[in-house]
């Protein structure tokens, strides 16, 4: 059950600022589970647009956390690294809720848990928490592609 810092975190992802969504893992399982976290600041880069009058992170973002946790997972239970010639990419996104907003200042706890993978396709269970508090839930699917290699 291993702790992660941000340089460790860091090299498990390819995502940098602004769209990187991790600051520290707080548990690893490879081959089961993950607990993240992200520090949500008042001075996130979307905070101004959504909404200027009542700052909430955006559901999609709550989502990029879940895979960037995933991400993690995966690569810390393959032993591989992301690198130059393959991307991380979503191939699904399922049960999706939303159940309290996000706000600055809150701690977002991210649990993945793997629920499987076939043919290089990871499905994962997601609970995103602030406290005990449930904020956001999804069952997701993973890929790792060669970079290059989608369809045009």
């Amino acid at each position: 059950m291993a702790e992660m810092d941000i340089h460790q975190v860091l090299a498990h992802l390819p995502q940098r600022f602004p769209i990187l969504m991790i600051d520290r893992v707080l548990e690893c399982e490879p081959g089961k589970r993950i607990l993240a976290l992200k520090n949500v600041s008042a001075n996130e880069p979307y905070f101004p647009g959504h909404f200027p009058n009542r700052p909430v992170m955006p559901g999609v973002l709550i989502l990029e956390a879940m895979a960037q946790a995933a991400g993690v997972l995966v690569f810390r239970t393959l032993g591989t690294r992301p690198d130059d010639k393959s991307v991380y990419y979503y191939a699904g996104i399922d049960n999706a809720r939303f159940k309290r907003p996000i706000e600055p200042g809150d701690q977002l706890l991210v649990e993945v848990t793997i629920q499987g993978s076939k043919r290089g396709i990871w499905k994962f269970s997601c609970a995103a928490r602030v406290g005990e508090a449930l904020a956001a839930e999804a069952d997701i699917l993973c890929t790792v592609r060669p970079a290059g290699s989608e369809e045009r």
